[in-house]
């Protein structure tokens, strides 16, 4: 029983490692061309409109769940640093946590 019960376990955890993909660059033009997703540039002002003379040092284009989720680090005027997701299709602010 507890061999059925481990396997199930992996299986699950499999599977929610399967529903995150990172996109690359070519994907994440096609998604941007085809307005499946807003153009970097605005997800950017988005960010930055939140966080005035910041400076983003990393982005990532993922899709998780079906959904496209655009991921920045950014260092804000204090030197404080961010962990920040939108949604790639509406510029929706999913996450904006101080990092620790």
């Amino acid at each position: 029983m507890k061999l059925i019960t481990l396997i199930a376990a992996s299986l699950a955890l499999l599977s929610l490692t399967a529903q995150a993909r990172d996109l690359g660059p070519d994907e994440a033009l096609k998604l941007r061309d085809s307005g499946s997703i807003k153009s970097f540039e605005a997800l950017n002002e988005i960010v930055l409109a939140q966080h005035p003379k910041g400076i983003i040092y990393e982005t990532e284009l993922e899709n998780e769940w079906g959904r496209y989720v655009y991921q920045l680090e950014l260092i804000d005027a204090q030197g404080l640093e961010w962990d920040i997701e939108l949604d790639a299709a509406t510029g929706e602010i999913l996450k904006n946590h101080q990092d620790d």
